[in-house]
């Protein structure tokens, strides 16, 4: 499948298949999390690290076509490295992405302590959604989308839910998907999976952040999200993250909500 990006130096040029679903030429904020995971991945560290803290902040709607990548290293320490990411749309910043990198050790012993088996169906035995909320967008069509439990709540208030999501499509051309970038890029449907809203609303999210004991093991990845919403138009989505093996990560979004 065609990806999602053409990285040419620091310039990404989005394709319609990062098209979100409130606005076929605005991305959905799972495409720029993941092409900002990739980035970030791409920093070198002086010691094996892995990312145990992403942050998005969605700062304005991100357009389709050419994006300038920005990275830069914040901190650089011997257990820790904090760096920084940003997407910026004609010379303006429309992302902006904060990681905190921990020293990768080798300490067998703290095998299984916190293991948690997942409570709900796997990915083979759970349906696929419906496929007009499948093809709703052009980033949700590469994916493989599974309802676990209760049902996907895109198109309606289906939420809270937990679905299995597959990355059919490459983020970035002629690169696999890293187990950050597939964690980043399911985590943006927390709002999508926990949705209590019909279709008179919008519960667009500002924000995301991923906190990861570990990196996904797999193509599978399930959210197991639930939202909490206040009447002054202010929510949160949030979901737990797991893999076939258990769970793994979690994953908050701050949520901007509006009648249409």
């Amino acid at each position: 499948m065609e990806s999602v990006f053409k990285v040419d130096g620091a310039i990404a040029h989005a394709r319609t298949h990062a098209a979100g679903p409130w606005d076929p030429s605005m991305q959905h904020g799972g495409a720029p999390s993941s092409l900002l995971a990739w980035a970030i991945e791409r920093i070198p560290t002086a010691v094996p690290m892995q990312v145990a803290r992403l942050t998005f902040d969605l700062l304005r709607p991100v357009p389709l076509g050419d994006l300038e990548v920005r990275t830069e290293v914040v901190r650089e320490g011997r257990k820790i490295q904090l760096c920084a990411a940003s997407l910026l749309a004609g010379g303006k910043e429309v992302v902006r992405a904060s990681a905190l990198k921990i020293r990768a050790g080798d300490y067998a012993e703290l095998s299984g302590l916190t293991d948690q088996p997942v409570s709900v169906p796997g990915p083979l035995q759970s349906p696929p959604i419906d496929e007009a909320v499948r093809m709703s967008s052009g980033f949700i069509s590469g994916l493989d989308v599974r309802n676990a439990r209760g049902s996907f709540g895109l198109l309606g208030a289906g939420g809270p839910a937990a679905c299995w999501f597959r990355l059919n499509r490459p983020i970035v051309e002629g690169e696999g998907n890293s187990a950050l970038m597939r964690a980043a890029a399911v985590s943006d449907f927390c709002n999508g999976v926990s949705s209590v809203l019909d279709r008179s609303w919008t519960f667009l999210n500002g924000d995301l952040s991923i906190n990861l004991a570990r990196m996904p093991v797999g193509e599978w990845i399930l959210l197991d999200a639930e939202a909490w919403l206040g009447t002054d138009g202010v929510g949160i989505a949030a979901g737990r993250l797991a893999d076939e093996q258990g769970y793994f990560g979690r994953a908050v979004q701050s949520l901007v909500i509006e009648k249409r």
